[in-house]
Formats: C-alpha cells, structure tokens, sequence
C-alpha cells in the first residue's frame, strides 16, 4: 500500500473478489397460496433467513409473475386453490419453457393420490401444514444456491 492509495490491501481484495462475481439477477421464490394469511406468513419467514420473496393468490396471478419475470428461481404452492389447484400450475409450469422451475408443494390437507401426482410432475418436495421454518429455509436455499 502507498501513502496515496485510501484503500488497505485486504480492502482492495474484497474490492477485486467482489467485481469478479457473475452479475446475476437475485433469485426471489414465488409463494402461491389463495389463503393470504398464509401466503404472508411463509413470505415473512423466509424473509427472516434472508430468502426474497414474490406472492399470489392463486395459479392465474402466478402464471402471470412466472411470465414476467425471470428472477423467480422456485415455486412454492399449495394444492387446495380456486379457481385453478396447485397441480394445474404446476402442470402448465413443467410444459412450458420454464419446465425446469424447481417447485416445492405445501399442503395442509394433501390425499396419498395428490402426492404421487405431484411427485409424478418432479416437484423437489412435499411438505405438510404446519412448516418446520428451518427445513424449508434449507431446502429453499440450497435450490437457489445460496448454501455454502
């Protein structure tokens, strides 16, 4: 370090690590539930680990966010929604060219045939009402890749 430099050495390596990392959009998870207390809910927990997060009510509102932006990197849904259930969405999501989506289904009240077409159509999870926080934060950042 030079008189003139205002930069420490460690400080000019931060610096230079962190101009050389990929330039990517932040992945956020879209969370569909048409119970909005609940949709809330799991957005505010995930927030709490630091997980940005997208809502909608039902599959139509989702399908819609799903088309306007690519920063969603998972989809969260519930089963039991009207007018369109979660295995509607998450059938136009696997034919469409966001087929590769990683998906994790919530359910307060899931039947064994609802699991099995869910687990049919490559959702990454299943998982029954109420949510172990600590579980689902885990298993979302690591399908965003912010686990280390």
């Amino acid at each position: 370090m030079s008189d003139h430099d205002i930069l420490s050495d460690d400080e000019r390596e931060a610096l230079s690590a962190v101009m050389l990392e990929a330039d990517l959009p932040p992945q956020r998870v879209l969370i569909v539930d048409d119970d909005k207390d609940a949709r809330d809910l799991l957005a505010e927990m995930l927030r709490l680990y630091g997980i940005r997060c997208m809502t909608a009510a039902n599959g139509e509102e989702a399908w819609a966010l799903l088309n306007a932006s690519s920063a969603i990197g998972l989809l969260i849904t519930d089963l039991r929604m009207e007018p369109s259930d979660g295995l509607d969405l998450i059938r136009k999501v696997r034919s469409s060219q966001r087929a590769a989506l990683p998906i994790i289904v919530v359910s307060g009240d899931a039947e064994a045939p609802d699991v099995i077409d869910a687990m049919h159509l490559s959702v990454v999870d299943f998982m029954l009402k109420p949510l172990d926080s600590n579980i689902l934060a885990k298993m979302v950042k690591r399908e965003l890749g912010l686990s280390r």
